[in-house]
């Protein structure tokens, strides 16, 4: 563990983000909000302008934000995303990382998880914790994320206040690789459920009943969820923007669940059914579009 009295004025550890995208930047607001020093970089320029403004420290590159910081966040859009940021030629491997921890948000393969964690401590000497996280914008701009995380306990127990700062809840789950796999077990219900969900939107909608108020009518019964209350008043009122995420990530996650199913010799016949209704979203909807859109995917064609 870094010694904090090495790190900023307030005695807590210095902290850096990479990754300003959809779930970056309010959770770094958090970060600021709460008063921690934050090092920020991101891959497009633009991104990073806001944050600088509301107190964030502006770094050049990936290296220089894990040389300024003892604790490192990033959540980016895939592995390959995250092997450019962290072994790219001003990757966070270039940097000393002695005592130093990165906790990536992104969620990517259980196995890419355990590699990159092995490779980053071969080449610096930094931690890594895999730490997906669930509860879409909303939640990173409420605080009210639920993060499930894999590493060392010691790990875990150090960013635990800081990561805080942005969840409600954060789980470990076991060692490297479990929260990547927790967070797969999450996408298979939330898939599902945005599939389903659009189905009983759609039937509210042809059956010439108010959609809208499926979540109230539904309350308290065995129907209801955060996901009802939430997906459904967006699908009714095409509310998709901004998108709670998007058609391309869902799809990703979907496809890593079969992935893993297959070689853990696991049944997912409902996941892969919501993977390929995503992959017709996308081709209909495109990659970037709100994953709710999926819902438009049975409109009737006028």
């Amino acid at each position: 563990m870094a010694d904090a009295s090495n790190a900023n004025p307030q005695g807590v550890e210095r902290l850096g983000y990479l990754g300003l995208g959809l779930m970056g930047a309010p959770m770094t607001r958090r970060l600021l909000k709460a008063g921690y020093q934050v090092s920020v970089w991101n891959r497009s320029e633009g991104k990073l302008a806001p944050l600088v403004a509301e107190g964030a420290r502006r770094a050049i590159a990936p290296r220089d934000v894990l040389a300024n910081s003892d604790i490192v966040f990033m959540c980016v859009t895939d592995a390959a995303a995250v092997e450019e940021v962290i072994f790219g030629a001003q990757g966070l491997a270039a940097a000393p990382g002695a005592g130093k921890l990165v906790v990536d948000f992104s969620s990517i393969h259980p196995d890419a998880a355990r590699d990159l964690a092995t490779r980053l401590k071969a080449a610096n000497g930094a931690g890594l914790i895999d730490a997906p996280v669930s509860g879409g914008t909303k939640g990173a701009e409420d605080g009210t994320l639920a993060i499930m995380a894999g590493g060392d306990a010691g790990d875990i127990q150090r960013v635990r206040p800081y990561v805080l700062a942005m969840a409600r809840r954060f789980t470990h789950m076991g060692p490297t690789g479990a929260g990547q796999t927790t967070k797969l077990c999450n996408q298979v219900i939330v898939g599902c459920a945005m599939a389903v969900l659009a189905e009983a939107t759609r039937l509210a909608v042809n059956a010439g009943i108010d959609a809208s108020r499926l979540p109230e009518a539904l309350a308290g019964g065995f129907a209801d969820s955060i996901p009802l209350q939430l997906f459904v008043p967006r699908m009714a009122q095409g509310i998709h923007s901004p998108p709670l995420g998007h058609i391309a990530t869902m799809l990703k996650d979907l496809d890593t669940v079969a992935d893993v199913a297959q070689t853990t010799s696991t049944p997912v016949p409902m996941a892969s059914l919501a993977g390929q209704i995503f992959r017709l979203a996308k081709a209909a909807r495109g990659a970037d579009a709100d994953a709710l859109e999926i819902y438009k995917l049975s409109a009737a064609e006028r």
